[in-house]
């Protein structure tokens, strides 16, 4: 146990106690799975989705009169840290429960965020195109009314789960480009489906990922599907879709930190294993040092990840401190799974060993839910002002 894991002003008994379940999950039950499945590209089983819904883990920002565990974003984090340990696929896999829910209207929330918290209602998020990825304003998807609902036609890109889910949460525009307000025009879309397909008039080629198994990414194209249900109103979706990104960051944060506490704890034990020159290698100075170094990225990225989910559940939310800390635990994530690598030599560079599945997903929190670039623009903006206000 590090100093930050003992009770204190924010591991509370309680938080405690959710963590230390969280992490008897992980490890007698995602980490076996994750090492067998993940080399080979295996997708994550049924049963453990299952014992997820039961421990509550797809609930845990679900408000208890909805059938969710009415906690924070503190307690989230926790146990998306104690998941990413093991695989990060299954630390994602629970947003698709409790996120993306922002613009539900109070009759949506009832009648699905109760499925959502028993893990009976998962979501796929289909807002990327190719040429809409940090430009999120730029797609061009279109619904066009047809009837009592919305015929959608177009491409999306890095929809993550498409097949596995529940429904699918489109955004598409539903009124031409402003270039003077190009977010403008774009609505959000509630597309109910059986699970393990894809709706009527979608089809789908999985992406060939270098990582981030257990699941597939799809690249879809909407040939006349249609959509009966608009989450918020029309032509606001774009406000919809960024609505989550700070709970969104802060998973991505808490995910690259239980991914580089996985090279850590795996290194640690590798070091005191490894025999070379007639010693442990961890005996070694390089080797002390490295995970030393590692050891207090993790530590400092941790702090600030538990500074930001106080402030957001004290009702003071930040998208810059939600930026920084994405920002901060994603570019750590990557250095330190790295070093656990070099840390296992040529073992480290096979799949023999989870140590280089860490350091392939590691590499994947710089670019979603907003790049490394795109956050230093979001802060930078902050401090100095957007470059144009000068203009």
């Amino acid at each position: 146990m590090t100093a930050t894991e003992a009770p204190g002003p924010f591991l509370t008994e309680d938080r405690l106690a959710i963590r230390d379940l969280a992490r008897e999950f992980a490890t007698k039950e995602v980490l076996p799975v994750a090492n067998e499945l993940d080399p080979v590209q295996g997708e994550i089983p049924m049963e453990l989705r299952a014992k997820m819904a039961e421990l509550g883990f797809f609930g845990i920002l679900i408000p208890e009169e909805y059938g969710g565990l009415g906690l924070g974003l503190s307690e989230y984090a926790v146990v998306v840290e104690e998941l990413a340990r093991a695989w990060m696929s299954v630390a994602s896999l629970i947003a698709r429960g409790q996120q993306f829910t922002a613009g539900f209207d109070e009759g949506q929330r009832r009648r699905y965020l109760p499925a959502m918290a028993r893990g009976e209602f998962l979501s796929a998020f289909a807002l990327s195109e190719a040429e809409a990825g940090s430009d999120v304003a730029n797609l061009s998807c279109r619904a066009t009314p047809d009837g009592d609902g919305w015929r959608i036609d177009g491409q999306k890109m890095w929809c993550t789960f498409a097949d596995g889910s529940d429904y699918l949460q489109v955004f598409a525009r539903t009124s031409p480009v402003d270039p003077a307000h190009r977010s403008r025009g774009v609505t959000c879309f509630l597309m109910p489906k059986q699970r393990g397909t894809l709706p009527d008039g979608v089809t789908g080629t999985p992406v060939r990922k270098i990582g981030y198994h257990g699941w597939k990414t799809w690249e879809l194209s909407f040939d006349g599907a249609m959509a009966r249900e608009v989450v918020g109103e029309v032509g606001q979706g774009f406000r919809i879709a960024m609505g989550d990104l700070d709970t969104a960051r802060i998973h991505t944060a808490a995910r690259a930190i239980g991914l580089a506490r996985g090279a850590l704890e795996d290194a640690i034990a590798y070091a005191g294993q490894r025999v070379q020159f007639g010693r442990p290698i961890g005996e070694n100075q390089a080797i002390r040092f490295t995970i030393a170094d590692m050891a207090a990225q993790i530590e400092a990225s941790r702090a600030l990840m538990y500074q930001v989910c106080t402030a957001v559940d004290a009702g003071m939310p930040s998208p810059v401190q939600a930026s920084m800390v994405k920002l901060v635990a994603s570019e750590m994530a990557e250095r330190v799974t790295s070093s656990g690598v070099q840390i296992h030599g040529g073992a480290g560079y096979t799949s023999d060993f989870p140590a280089e599945r860490y350091w392939r997903d590691a590499r994947l929190t710089k670019i979603f839910e907003g790049t490394s670039e795109i956050q230093m623009r979001i802060i930078s903006d902050a401090l100095l002002g957007r470059p144009e206000a000068r203009a």
